[in-house]
């Protein structure tokens, strides 16, 4: 199981009862500062608009693609290391809501990490460092350091290979 926190409800289905866990007015905020820097090209800019008015906790030159989509209700729970990729139009849940309970939990993702297009990654997993996601993944469990994972829902493929040294370049001794 993930690492999330979970609040039963009674009555209608959690979602119905949203504002009772979150503001409105946060809510509504969120949308649209997330709305508009989904389409915003400069990724330093982007960055410090997500560290600066959504709480997101992002590292150094850590490139998050066109599209991608921060949850609008809990983004203060999403961390991305250092170095790290992040896919066009991949989705990152910190939060669940169903029918009779609602789950949040936080998006841990380490530094040198790329996580292809069209992913998502729901509330309470964590990606190590140097990890590889395959597009149109699913990651509903951890992802250990150095793994490359890939489907629905994403399971192991292999250990990553390391990139030649650049201390000795092909070719050289």
């Amino acid at each position: 199981m993930r690492r999330t926190e979970r609040f039963p409800v009674e009555g209608s289905n959690a979602l119905w009862q949203l504002y009772r866990t979150v503001s409105f007015w946060k809510v509504l905020r969120n949308v649209v500062i997330g709305e508009l820097n989904r389409y915003n090209p400069h990724l330093g800019f982007k960055n410090w608009v997500y560290r600066t008015f959504l709480g997101i906790r992002i590292g150094d030159k850590t490139a998050l693609a066109l599209k991608v989509v921060v949850d609008v209700l809990f983004p203060e729970r999403i961390r991305i290391g250092n170095n790290t990729i992040i896919g066009y139009n991949t989705t990152l849940l910190t939060h669940e809501y169903l029918v009779e309970e609602y789950r949040i939990g936080d998006v841990e993702i380490g530094n040198h990490v790329m996580i292809g297009a069209n992913t998502t990654i729901l509330p309470g997993v964590r990606i190590g460092d140097r990890a590889v996601v395959g597009a149109g993944s699913v990651v509903t469990k951890d992802v250990p350091a150095g793994a490359f994972v890939a489907g629905n829902p994403a399971r192991f493929i292999r250990w990553r290979e390391e990139e030649p040294s650049l201390s000795n370049p092909p070719g050289t001794c």
